[in-house]
């Protein structure tokens, strides 16, 4: 049995990343929360990576940290299941938009915090927030185009690149900026998913508040 550590499901939004993965492949796994910005809680982090940061999947003795480092050991791990596209070039196109959203998009990260019990209302986005949401509409714009006929999700069927995106539609369900109806479509299939009420569920039922995120 794997065996998921993730912080708050109100604000961790690389927790979310690997459990959306884990879920929507019907992976089964135990989940350890560990509430964050609190005292004791990077002690408890370190017991399971020395990161000392969450995400963390452990496999028996095998500890793995990075919300994408998880997800290429789940695709190693689980051959079967297709983790990411089969396709050679829709797989190498779902790694690269992965690798930008974990590399990239400070400003929208830090203007629009993944905060799932804020009520719901567009902000006064920066130029830079709006270049990051224009980014990702238009990465978002082209996968859905070559890959429509195939499913609603990125690229088609839910793969690594849609659990890798899903705080995005997390930041783009809260704060609300302008968007097209293609990234609407897709947001609305992501909402719609059983792994992601489940997690909203979770996060809906917690009572831990970090002030600093409020």
């Amino acid at each position: 049995m794997l065996t998921l550590v993730i912080g708050n499901k109100s604000y961790s939004s690389w927790s979310m990343r690997p459990w959306m993965l884990l879920e929507s492949f019907q992976i089964p796994f135990d989940e350890i929360v560990i509430p964050l910005y609190v005292e004791g809680s990077k002690q408890q982090i370190l017991k399971h990576t020395p990161s000392g940061k969450v995400p963390v999947l452990i496999d028996g003795e095998t500890h793995v940290w990075d919300s994408l480092s998880i997800c290429e050991y789940v695709a190693e791990k689980f051959p079967d299941r297709a983790i990411w596209p089969k396709d050679a070039q829709a797989r190498a196109l779902a790694r690269s938009m992965s690798a930008e959203m974990h590399s990239s998009f400070q400003a929208l990260r830090q203007q629009c915090g993944m905060v799932v019990h804020r009520k719901k209302g567009p902000v006064e986005f920066s130029a830079d927030t709006l270049a990051d949401i224009a980014r990702i509409e238009s990465m978002w714009a082209f996968s859905r185009a070559k890959y429509a006929k195939d499913g609603p999700f990125l690229f088609g069927a839910f793969s690594a690149a849609d659990a890798m995106y899903a705080p995005v539609v997390v930041r783009f369900d809260v704060y609300q900026p302008k968007i097209s109806a293609t990234t609407r479509a897709y947001m609305d299939a992501m909402t719609q998913t059983p792994a992601w009420k489940k997690w909203m569920a979770g996060a809906a039922a917690e009572t831990w508040r970090i002030p600093r995120f409020e």
